[in-house]
C-alpha cells in the first residue's frame, strides 16, 4: 500500500478538467492507497460550508464516496480554503488536521503543512493571514450573503494575483531558517508542504543530520501527487 499527498488543486467550476483528473485520481486511491492527505488550497476559493453549488456538491460527493470505502482522507487548511468547517467534514468524511501535523508515514515522523507560514518574507500576506484566521473574521464573514462573499473572495483573488506577480521571487518562497525552526520544534527530519507551487525535493543538513523538505506541485496544468511507499521510497508524479 501507499500513502498519497496532494496540495494546491485550486478546484473551481471554471476549470472542469482539473476536477475530472481529481475524481479519476480519487477512484484510484480507493483501491491503492492506505491514506490520502490534502495539504490545503483544495479549492480556488471556499466561502463557507453553505455554498453548495452543483460543482461543490459533486466534489463533496466524490470525497464522501471515497471515505465510505474506508479510505482515510486527511485535510489541512490552505490560504484559499481556510473557511472549510465542520459541515464540510461531516458531508465528506474527511478529517481535519492542525496547521502543523506530524504524521507517521510508514514509520517516518513527517511534518505536514500547507506551507504559507514558512514564507516569512511575505509580510503583507502574513498580516492578512493573521486577520482572516481570527475567530472574529470567520464568524462575521458568515453573516454576509453568498453573493457578497463571492464578491469579497474575487477581490482577494485579484489582489493576490497582483501581489504574486509583482513581488520578488524570494518573498514568494519559504525561508530556510523558518523551515529548520519548525522542524526542530516538532523533532523531525522530514517535511512535506505545498503552497509555493515549486515541486521539488530539497536535501540539507540540520544540526549535523540529513533532512528532507518535499514540495508538492499545483494542479494548474496537470495533476501532481507525492507517492510514499512502505519501503521508504518517495516519488513526485504527474497526473493527466
Amino acid at each position: 500500500m501507499i500513502n498519497v499527498l496532494i496540495s494546491d488543486l485550486h478546484l473551481e467550476e471554471n476549470n472542469p478538467a482539473t476536477a475530472d483528473i481529481f475524481k479519476k485520481f480519487l477512484r484510484d486511491c480507493t483501491s491503492n492507497a492506505a491514506a490520502l492527505y490534502i495539504l490545503g488550497d483544495f479549492f480556488e476559493a471556499w466561502i463557507g460550508d453553505d455554498d453548495l453549488t452543483s460543482f461543490n456538491r459533486m466534489i463533496i460527493d466524490a470525497l464522501s464516496q471515497a471515505t465510505k470505502t474506508g479510505l482515510p482522507i486527511y485535510f489541512t487548511h490552505g490560504n484559499r480554503d481556510f473557511l472549510i468547517g465542520k459541515k464540510f467534514l461531516r458531508m465528506t468524511g474527511c478529517q481535519l488536521l492542525p496547521d502543523e501535523f506530524v504524521a507517521n508515514i510508514f514509520g517516518t515522523p513527517t511534518l505536514l503543512m500547507h506551507g504559507d507560514t514558512l514564507c516569512t518574507e511575505d509580510i503583507k500576506y502574513l498580516k492578512f493571514r493573521k486577520k482572516s484566521r481570527s475567530w472574529l473574521f470567520k464568524t462575521f464573514i458568515q453573516f454576509y450573503s453568498l453573493k457578497k462573499r463571492r464578491a469579497i473572495a474575487q477581490r482577494y483573488r485579484e489582489a493576490s494575483k497582483i501581489h504574486t506577480s509583482s513581488a520578488p521571487e524570494y518573498i514568494m518562497d519559504v525561508t530556510q531558517t523558518e523551515v529548520e525552526q519548525v522542524m526542530r520544534k516538532h523533532h523531525v527530519l522530514h517535511m512535506i508542504h505545498g503552497h509555493t507551487h515549486r515541486p521539488a525535493v530539497h536535501h540539507f543538513k540540520m544540526d549535523g543530520q540529513d533532512a528532507t523538505r518535499t514540495v508538492l506541485g499545483a494542479w494548474h496544468e496537470h495533476g501532481n501527487a507525492l507517492i510514499c511507499e512502505a519501503n521508504g521510497r518517495q516519488r513526485l508524479i504527474t497526473l493527466k
